[in-house]
This record gives structure tokens, sequence and C-alpha cells, in this order.
């Protein structure tokens, strides 16, 4: 069964372009879920709703990707969902981004994304790496908290990053990194950091 998502960012602005376009494609109509919320926002809940509902061998399309994902890891990290359950996805304005082809070409860009995702992840960790290095050759101790894996050492450490360049809100740094909010807390106070300080942008 094929599946639409669309997404508009507020109450005035109108998803007919896309619903249209879903129709065109053969779409039944109930089965085209839509949401009106700003795309920073986690708590999309008819897209949440169709990805609980969806079963193997089903295809979500999407008008275009940013009316799906937020950053590059929140694509890759939805990718891995669906393809935890048999789902496919399509964009229908970007033909590159098609799992249901089953060509090498279209394999080749979700990999590719996933890989900037993941050099993402890996910059800021050898950043951080790199200056706490040369805080301990300046006397300052650190060492992994007790009870923490080191995974899970190295999403704190990705979480005090974000927090500390205040670019991202708490929401989008906790997609990034793949935890929850109340776990992206705790991870702060691993890091010896106090997140009501609240430096990066509101919610």
């Amino acid at each position: 069964m094929v599946f639409g998502y669309a997404r508009v960012s507020t109450t005035e602005q109108n998803l007919d372009l896309q619903i249209d376009a879903f129709l065109k494609e053969g779409i039944d109509i109930k089965n085209i879920y839509t949401d009106k919320v700003s795309s920073a926002r986690e708590d999309r809940k008819s897209l949440s709703k169709l990805i609980e509902y969806v079963r193997e061998g089903d295809t979500i399309v999407v008008w275009k990707l940013d009316r799906l994902a937020r950053s590059l890891i929140h694509f890759t990290n939805f990718i891995n969902q669906l393809n935890e359950k048999g789902v496919k996805f399509r964009s229908l304005t970007e033909p590159f981004l098609d799992t249901t082809d089953k060509s090498s070409h279209s394999q080749f860009i979700v990999n590719i994304f996933a890989a900037l995702a993941q050099l993402e992840r890996d910059i800021i960790i050898e950043r951080t790496k790199a200056g706490m290095a040369s805080a301990r050759a300046r006397g300052k101790v650190f060492g992994a908290p007790k009870g923490i894996s080191k995974k899970n050492h190295q999403k704190s450490i990705l979480c005090a990053q974000y927090f500390k360049e205040g670019k991202l809100t708490v929401n989008e740094i906790c997609d990034r990194v793949g935890v929850s909010r109340a776990t992206y807390y705790k991870y702060l106070r691993y890091q010896g950091l106090d997140g009501k300080l609240r430096p990066y942008k509101q919610d």
C-alpha cells in the first residue's frame, strides 16, 4: 500500500499542492497523512501515526524532502526506521530519493546521506577530544562517568558540544544524537553542564 505525507509550517499555509500531487500519483485520499507544524518541532502527530501504521511492503511518499526531514541526521534516522519495518520511501520532486528503486544509484544516494550524518557526529567527537587533550595538558582531569558505556559517553560529548554551540534546539539535538530529552539532560550533567542555562535556541 502507498501512503502520502504532507506538511506545512503554519495553519495559514495550504496543503492542496502536495495533496493534489499525491492524488495524481494514484494515492487514495484516505491514505494521505498531514501535519501543520514547524519543521523544528518533534511532535508531528500524523507522521508518528503513519510510521506506526505502515507495514512491510508499504511505501511512504512525500512531495519534497523538506516536508519530512528537518536535518540530514533526522532523514537518515527516518530511513533507518523504515528499513527496520521493510517500508520503502519516495520523494516526488527528488527522484534520486527513491528506495523503491532497486538500482544501485538510489541506494548510493541514501548511503551518502548516512555517511555525511555520521561524519558530522565524528567531527564533533574528534574536535571535543582535541579540546579535552589540550585541557589535560594544562592539568584538568577528565574521565568517563561511572555507569555509562563508551558509546553513550560519546553521545554525551555530542550533546555537550551542540549545547555549547547554541545553534540547535533541544529537540534538534536529541534528534541528531538519537536520545530522549531526559537522556540529553542526563548527559549534560555527566559533562558538567547545566541544561537550564539554555545557551541554545528556544524550542
